[in-house]
């Protein structure tokens, strides 16, 4: 009697480790790249409630659990979801509603496409961006002349690629009662000849976009639903917006509760100082999809629009260093402030002189606070003496900017201090990480193209032949862990995402390529089959 009850006691035993535990979903048969510490390769994984809750081989998990949703990838490549750790999801759904200038080979090109634009859509105040005259053949500010003619009473604003200037018509001008007279810290009015020419540099833009009419609430939601979509198609599962206002921080976490929006946003907040008082009193605002924890500063302009701020002058325009958008002793009251709060601090810094100011305040202000992960936003140009302050500094960088900018930037910074610009690998060795981006729609949303650019380092052309710089390129690990799981550092983020493991959100996408193995110049043309957000298909 004793020995049969020991043997149906084994039975009971055995049949109870070999129940499988029922999940909401299984895939089997992939090529998993799942970015953990060891970088390790897996070919399966279980989910369930959103997460990941086991990772291994098929057999393994098939053994352990079952589904009545089991997805057979056949072989194909799986990684975590692309975080994009610098861009303007808003601003780039905003950007479906305007004309598109992107890619204009001169400025009858542009006035081309206003007209075109305004013929379909007849509206009463026209906004477009894109426009770049470094793609042009006379490389120079365009002038207003024309816009006036076409457009003599309809306001047009026609914003630069990289949004630090803007091109505006008369109508536009008098919205603000623009001048040859006009002045404003941190900004250029254009005037040639003793005339305006329309063109408006960084803060200056404010003289006229302050009295442009705000977007409606209907106008966001459909710009927000709009980018996610051209989001989700490229693999994005969480984009970091580097500046939002509050309005539109509280309509994006209205849409993610409603399910609306199932895209996460990691929100930076435009500095003001009425932002920083209402943010660092209420404290860190923290949800699955929403994470409200850093401010957004500019200190200085963008380097295609001479707006950079340069410790020498530009190599292309001699006594001119540029423009300091925020001056020093609200950039450093406020970096005090902030850093005795739990908020992180992302500035946008172009220029060498723009880090340097940079670097030395985040290093005093920080000094004896540990892991609080402030970024520099581009890190564009970094004088060699600088990389070391870089130690205890983020760098947020995006890879497109230096194979966009490649044609022209020893023109703007002379042979010798270009060495120290788009220098990535340096940054990595500096902090040990980067996260990396692709500053949308300055650039194009691509993560392939960033990863294309951080790699080869060449435009689509596959030119120049050994890369821009090539000692700054990354390898395609470092690239991949800056798109995943560097990113999810940079925002606090690496224990619930960036990485295929158990415990974290089930964020991930299955890829048409291997992009680990794929020939270099295959990458961007890889595409995203599927998307994944908490274990559900976008």
């Amino acid at each position: 009697m004793k020995k049969l009850t020991i043997l149906l006691l084994l039975i009971v035993l055995y049949s109870c480790s070999n129940e499988q535990q029922t999940v909401d979903s299984i895939v089997i048969n992939g090529t998993v790249y799942t970015v953990d510490d060891d970088f390790s390769k897996a070919q399966a994984f279980a989910i369930k409630d959103g997460k990941f809750i086991d990772v291994g081989s098929s057999e393994a998990i098939k053994a352990k659990y079952t589904s009545e949703h089991i997805i057979d990838a056949q072989g194909k490549t799986i990684t975590p979801g692309f975080i994009d750790a610098h861009c303007h999801f808003l601003g780039l759904g905003f950007n479906q509603q305007a004309v598109d200038l992107v890619g204009t080979k001169s400025f009858e090109d542009v006035v081309k496409r206003v007209l075109d634009f305004q013929n379909e859509n007849n509206v009463s105040f026209i906004i477009g961006r894109g426009w770049d005259q470094n793609d042009w053949e006379e490389k120079v500010f365009p002038k207003k002349t024309l816009l006036d003619k076409m457009f003599p009473e309809t306001p047009v604003a026609l914003t630069r690629i990289d949004g630090h200037a803007v091109l505006c018509n008369q109508a536009a001008l008098d919205l603000g009662q623009v001048t040859v007279n006009s002045k404003i810290e941190g900004g250029e009015v254009v005037v040639e000849n003793g005339e305006l020419t329309g063109v408006l540099v960084d803060n200056a833009e404010n003289l006229v976009m302050n009295y442009w009419p705000k977007p409606t609430r209907d106008d966001m939601v459909k710009a927000l639903l709009n980018a996610q979509d051209i989001c989700f198609d490229l693999g994005l599962t969480t984009v970091d917006d580097a500046g939002l206002d509050r309005n539109s921080i509280e309509i994006i976490d209205s849409l993610q509760q409603t399910g609306d929006l199932k895209m996460r946003v990691y929100a930076m907040v435009s500095f003001s100082e009425a932002n920083v008082d209402y943010y660092t009193n209420k404290g860190i605002i923290k949800t699955d999809r929403l994470n409200v924890r850093s401010f957004k500063f500019y200190a200085d302009g963008a380097l295609g629009s001479r707006g950079a701020m340069l410790r020498a002058p530009y190599n292309d325009k001699p006594n001119h260093f540029g423009l300091l958008v925020t001056d020093l002793q609200t950039f450093n009251a406020s970096a005090e402030k902030i850093a005795n709060s739990e908020y992180q601090m992302n500035t946008h810094a172009i220029g060498d002189s723009a880090n340097h100011a940079v670097l030395k305040t985040y290093n005093k202000v920080l000094k004896g606070k540990s892991d609080r992960r402030w970024r520099v936003e581009h890190a564009q140009v970094v004088s060699p003496e600088d990389f070391e302050l870089y130690k205890n500094v983020l760098p947020s960088i995006q890879p497109t900017h230096a194979t966009s900018d490649m044609y022209w930037a020893e023109d703007r910074l002379g042979s010798e201090r270009v060495k120290g610009a788009y220098a990535y690998k340096q940054l990595l060795d500096s902090y040990g990480k980067v996260a990396l981006g692709t500053d949308f729609p300055v650039e194009q949303v691509s993560p392939f193209l960033t990863f294309y650019a951080a790699v080869a380092r060449q435009d689509l052309e596959h030119y120049p032949e050994d890369g821009f710089q090539a000692e700054n390129k990354l390898s395609r690990e470092e690239t991949l862990k800056g798109m995943t799981i560097w990113a999810a550092y940079s925002n606090f983020e690496e224990q619930e995402k960036g990485s295929i493991e158990a415990g974290k959100f089930a964020d991930f996408i299955i890829l048409d390529k291997d992009i680990m193995t794929v020939n270099q110049n295959e990458i961007p043309t890889i595409k995203v089959e599927q998307t994944f957000v908490n274990g559900e298909v976008q």
